[in-house]
């Protein structure tokens, strides 16, 4: 008997560093978000699946949304046609029609939505500080988490690195 805990503890020992690893090295999964855009179009981030997507939380109020919404606008017209996707979510204390005169009046071309009922920034980890943004890879996963302007330069990298595979 005491020959097989010998043999039993580090074979457990080594399930359980083997399941820590794991744990630890696996990616986040990407929220099952629906999103409602300005529009009225429905879009399930599910049906992005095969695609890279920019999930961007904004407020027309700061000032460091509107400095990067022009280099959104931008990477997004570049990327959109080798399967980069950006979704815009104006935060629920944004005034909607501040949210809808702001994208008209810049002709951002990518679809923005109004999380009125603050569900979408309730599924990605109730969301409150502004620029916040979530790249998700194709297979569906977080790849970045970014609080504050992105750094357009590491965006378009994993861009070419991802959308390359």
């Amino acid at each position: 008997m005491p020959a097989l805990k010998k043999i039993w503890l580090p074979i457990l020992l080594l399930l359980l560093v083997a399941g820590l690893w794991f744990a630890l090295t696996s990616p986040e999964r990407a929220p099952p978000a629906v999103f409602n855009t300005l529009e009225g179009k429905r879009i399930a981030l599910a049906d992005l699946k095969g695609h890279m997507v920019l999930i961007n939380f904004w407020a027309t109020s700061c000032p460091g949304c509107v400095k990067e919404m022009p280099q959104i606008a931008e990477i997004y017209r570049q990327y959109h046609a080798q399967g980069f996707d950006v979704i815009g979510v104006a935060m629920p204390y944004d005034p909607p029609a501040n949210v809808i005169n702001y994208v008209k009046k810049n002709a951002v071309p990518f679809p923005v939505v109004l999380d009125m009922d603050g569900g979408i920034t309730h599924l990605f980890g109730e969301v409150q500080v502004t620029p916040s943004s979530f790249v998700i890879d194709v297979r569906g996963s977080v790849v970045r988490r970014v609080i504050g302007e992105l750094d357009f330069a590491d965006l378009r990298q994993l861009l070419n690195s991802q959308i390359a595979k």
